[in-house]
């Protein structure tokens, strides 16, 4: 997390640095107009201390296992993570993406064990054993959504947007199963699921002062199609340097509830975030 901060706030001192000379001051009455028919795109790199709560069951016909971990918690079996918003504009036509990208890795232990048998290897391990394990799992989220604007006002704006959500949960299971008499066996099991949700969703923006702006972004979808139901709401403060660069902090949700043939993916992630984002 730290290092995440880190760096977004080197970025945010280099951009500023490169443009500081041809940079206007942004005005909260007059958004900065473009030639009609050209693109506006803004790129937003951010943080997003999320803690993680539901029902899981990381394989098929596995068991599901309820989940409640703060942030600091799933900081701890962090490997990797990755966010990153892409919206963009031509005229009344708005497009609007999102990449979240999360490893983490989780290890357990038991003490010894009564006699057990152990599935794959058509053997039975005597009392007294030892059972360990890790989990590896990744999640991959994509949404795209395009729309277009219906309200277009000095200092505020409104867009309606539909699309898609497109998750992946790769899950990999290791145990390692330790006996006096038999020595260590070791078991490998892989497993993948992904689906699409169709989404419908707004997008506002408003100024508040000639620096500051707020910003919200709400969706619905699944409606059975992938998911039984998701949805997700992002409120943020805004802060502008320039017409091309500004920070970001506010907060976000994000729920959706997977279940489909023995996997299940019931979860609420919720937490701060923290953004930077270039306008080009």
């Amino acid at each position: 997390m730290k290092s995440q901060i880190v760096f977004l706030i080197a970025l945010l001192w280099g951009l500023q640095a490169a443009h500081a000379g041809q940079s206007r001051e942004p005005n909260a009455t007059e958004q900065p107009q473009e030639p009609a028919g050209s693109w506006v795109i803004q790129v937003t790199p951010y943080v997003w201390a999320t803690g993680l709560e539901g029902d899981v069951s990381p394989f098929r016909q596995g068991p599901t296992v309820r989940v409640d971990k703060s942030f600091s918690e799933v900081m701890e079996d962090l490997e990797v993570a990755g966010f990153v918003n892409i919206w963009a504009r031509r005229d009344r036509l708005v497009l609007s993406g999102d990449v979240m990208y999360v490893s983490t890795a989780g290890s357990g232990s038991t003490g010894r064990l009564p006699a057990i048998h152990l599935p794959g290897t058509g053997g039975t391990l005597p009392a007294g054993s030892e059972l360990s394990a890790g989990v590896r799992s990744k999640q991959f989220m994509f949404t795209v959504q395009a729309g277009t604007r219906i309200i277009d006002e000095p200092g505020f704006t409104l867009d309606a947007l539909g699309g898609l959500r497109y998750w992946k949960i790769s899950n990999e299971a290791t145990i390692s199963a330790h006996s006096p008499g038999l020595g260590t066996i070791r078991l490998r099991h892989d497993e993948n699921f992904s689906w699409a949700d169709p989404l419908i969703g707004l997008r506002a923006f408003a100024h508040v002062n000639d620096r500051l702006s707020v910003q919200t972004q709400a969706d619905i979808g699944g409606f059975g199609a992938g998911s039984n139901l998701t949805w997700s709401v992002l409120a943020t403060l805004n802060y502008s340097f320039s017409d091309r660069l500004s920070a970001s902090a506010g907060y976000r949700v994000l729920k959706v509830d997977y279940e489909h043939k023995g996997n299940v993916f019931n979860t609420r992630l919720a937490g701060p975030v923290l953004g930077l984002t270039y306008r080009f």
